[in-house]
C-alpha cells in the first residue's frame, strides 16, 4: 500500500471535503475508507457536475491496471460519452447473450410461477399452462427468449385468430405478458412484439370482426307487458323466480342464489355479495313494490327458512338452473332465455326513458370506468337506479299500456 501510495500524485482535490481520496492525476484516484477498504475511482465532469466511476479494489487491480481503465474512460469522455453509461451497456449486452440460452418456454413457465400466488382461483394458472402449451410452445417454446419477433408471434396467431378468436386473443395476451417480464428481467430489450395497440392490430382483424357473435334471444320490450301478464298467472316457483328476475334485470344464478340474508325489506334492497357476482364485486339492487311481493309470497309459502329465496325440490338446494328454460318451454316461449330479459330492459332504457346510459349499466353491474364513478354520487347513482326500476316494474306491470296508445312520462334522470 506505501509503495504505490508513493507513486500516487499529490491530491487535486481538498482532502477535507474529500477525506481518504490520493489522486494519481487524469481522474483516478485511490479510496481509502475509514474501515481500510481501499479502491480505485475515476472522477469526470458530465453535465457540470462530478462523476466517480467504480474501477474495482487495489486488492485485484494494480496501479498499471487502474491507470489502464481510467484510460479507456478518458477516451470515452472524449468521444462525448458517459463511461459509466457505457459499461452499463457493455454488461446488458453480456447478460443478453448468456440469456439467450433461455427459452420462451422456461420464461414463461418462470411467469406463471411468479404470478401463481397472485391469481384468484387455480384454474387460471391450468389455463395459462394449457393455452401456452397447446398453440405457443409447439412453435416459439424452445427459441431463446431474445429471438422472438413479429413474424413468430404471427405464426401462432394467424392459424387460429379466425377460427377460435377468443383463444387466439388470450394466447396473445399472455405472450405479451411473458415477453414483457423477459424484457423487465433483462432477458430481452427492444418493443414488444406481441403489443395489440399500434402494432398487430395494423396486421391482424379485430376481434369483433372475426368472432361469430351469439346473442342471447330477448323478447322485445314492447312485448313485456304481455308476457309479464302471461307469466303472472303461471303456478310454482320457477315462476316467481323469473318475474323476479325481469323486475330486478339480473342474472340467472344471482336469482336461484339468492339467500334471506341478502334481503332487507326495510330499505327495500337486495344486496349481493362480490362472490356471487360476475365482476366479483358487491351489488345493490333497488327492489320495486312487485319485486318485494313476490319475496313477501315466497316468505308466506313457508320458504323463509331454507336460507334460499326460490329454493329447489331438494332441501338445502337452490332452484336449478334449467328451471326457467323448462320454465318457458312449458309456456310455449322455448324462444327466449332468461339472460335475454337483461337485452330488454337495456332497450327500454334507451328508447324510452332519458336515465343516462351509466345508471342502466350500473343497473345491470356492468362494469363502468373510474371517471364515471367519480361523476356520479354513488348514492346519487343509488336513488337513480331505485326511480328507475320502479318506472321499468310499472311499465312490464302494465299489460294494456301500449294498446292504449298512453305514453308514460319518465322523469329525467
Amino acid at each position: 500500500m506505501a509503495r504505490v501510495l508513493g507513486k500516487l500524485t499529490s491530491l487535486k482535490v481538498d482532502k477535507a471535503k474529500t477525506p481518504g481520496l490520493h489522486g494519481d492525476g487524469g481522474g483516478l484516484y485511490l479510496r481509502v475508507t475509514e474501515d481500510g477498504t481501499k479502491s480505485w475511482v475515476y472522477r469526470f465532469m458530465l453535465n457540470g457536475r462530478p462523476r466517480w466511476m467504480g474501477l474495482g479494489p487495489l486488492a485485484l487491480f494494480g496501479l498499471q491496471e487502474a491507470r489502464g481503465k481510467a484510460l479507456d474512460a478518458r477516451r470515452l469522455r472524449y468521444e462525448g460519452l458517459d463511461p459509466i453509461d457505457a459499461r452499463r451497456a457493455a454488461r446488458m449486452r453480456e447478460r443478453l447473450g448468456a440469456a439467450k440460452a433461455l427459452s420462451f418456454a422456461q420464461c414463461s413457465e418462470a411467469y406463471i410461477k411468479a404470478h401463481r400466488a397472485g391469481w384468484r382461483n387455480l384454474k387460471h394458472a391450468g389455463q395459462w399452462e394449457a393455452t401456452l402449451a397447446s398453440y405457443a410452445k409447439p412453435i416459439i417454446g424452445a427459441l431463446p427468449v431474445q429471438a422472438i419477433d413479429t413474424g413468430l408471434v404471427l405464426k401462432v396467431l394467424e392459424p387460429i385468430w379466425t377460427d377460435k378468436p377468443e383463444t387466439a386473443s388470450r394466447v396473445r395476451q399472455r405472450i405479451e405478458r411473458v415477453l414483457d417480464w423477459a424484457r423487465v428481467r433483462g432477458y430481452r430489450t427492444g418493443e414488444n412484439p406481441a403489443r395489440w395497440k399500434g402494432h398487430l392490430d395494423q396486421l391482424l382483424p379485430t376481434r369483433a370482426k372475426v368472432r361469430r357473435v351469439v346473442h342471447h334471444a330477448a323478447l322485445p320490450y314492447a312485448e313485456l307487458p304481455a308476457f309479464l301478464h302471461e307469466l303472472h298467472e303461471q303456478e310454482g316457483i320457477a315462476a316467481r323466480a323469473l318475474e323476479y328476475l325481469i323486475l330486478t334485470a339480473a342474472r340467472t344464478g344471482e336469482v336461484i342464489g339468492a339467500r334471506w340474508s341478502e334481503i332487507n325489506s326495510n330499505d327495500k334492497t337486495w344486496t349481493i355479495p362480490g362472490e356471487r357476482m360476475k365482476a366479483g364485486k358487491e351489488h345493490r339492487v333497488p327492489l320495486s313494490p312487485r319485486a318485494l311481493a313476490i319475496l313477501e309470497e315466497m316468505h308466506k309459502l313457508g320458504h323463509a327458512d331454507d336460507g334460499f329465496v326460490f329454493p329447489g325440490s331438494k332441501p338445502g338446494k337452490p332452484l336449478s338452473n334449467m328451471a326457467f328454460l323448462m320454465l318457458m318451454r312449458r309456456m310455449g316461449r322455448d324462444d327466449l332465455t332468461a339472460h335475454g330479459f337483461r337485452s330488454s330492459f337495456r332497450d327500454w332504457v334507451a328508447e324510452r326513458t332519458n336515465f343516462p346510459a351509466e345508471v342502466a349499466e350500473m343497473a345491470l353491474a356492468h362494469t363502468v370506468s373510474d371517471k364515471t364513478v367519480a361523476a356520479y354520487n354513488r348514492s346519487d347513482l343509488f336513488e337513480r337506479r331505485r326511480r328507475l326500476m320502479q318506472q321499468w316494474a310499472t311499465y312490464c306491470t302494465t299489460p294494456l299500456q301500449e294498446k292504449r296508445g298512453s305514453v308514460a312520462a319518465f322523469r329525467r334522470g
